[in-house]
């Protein structure tokens, strides 16, 4: 792996161990999904591209808007199906009807794809993209780089 996605891998990667904090982005400091995401675009890309406003922890779940999807497809490159692959913004539906309110970065793992991502309570880790995980995204996302 090389180019834009290796570049994107080790930046998520060097996240791993930052503490969970809602709302946060500091690496080593505290950072959320969100933050993790803001975080390694701020390393790959540059200047954020919109200030985030406050949110809470149950994101847009009261008023059923997908706030954190349309902002993915405001600034991040949709992927087909079947060009997957690492240094991949992941979206994910944490229940059936819910809205999406997590993100991860895909990153090549030991026995297949994993991802990294700030969870409530583990901080910034590496998961493998189990099947449990895997049926949960509804996006997957490209960093607007290139080589």
């Amino acid at each position: 792996m090389t180019g834009p996605e290796a570049r994107i891998v080790a930046a998520a990667r060097g996240w791993i161990g930052t503490p969970y904090v809602h709302q946060a982005s500091r690496k080593g400091a505290g950072t959320d999904c969100l933050g993790l995401l803001r975080g390694v675009w701020r390393e790959v890309v540059g200047a954020e591209p919109e200030v985030v406003p406050p949110y809470t922890a149950d994101w847009s779940e009261a008023g059923r808007r997908e706030e954190l999807r349309a902002a993915a497809e405001r600034w991040l490159w949709p992927v087909a199906a079947g060009d997957e692959g690492p240094g991949q913004v992941l979206l994910f539906r944490m229940r059936a009807g819910a809205v999406a309110k997590h993100l991860g970065i895909s990153v090549p793992g030991a026995e297949g794809e994993s991802f990294v991502h700030a969870y409530t309570g583990h901080g910034v880790v590496e998961s493998p993209l189990s099947a449990p995980w895997a049926r949960r995204i509804v996006g997957r996302f490209a960093f607007p780089v290139q080589e």
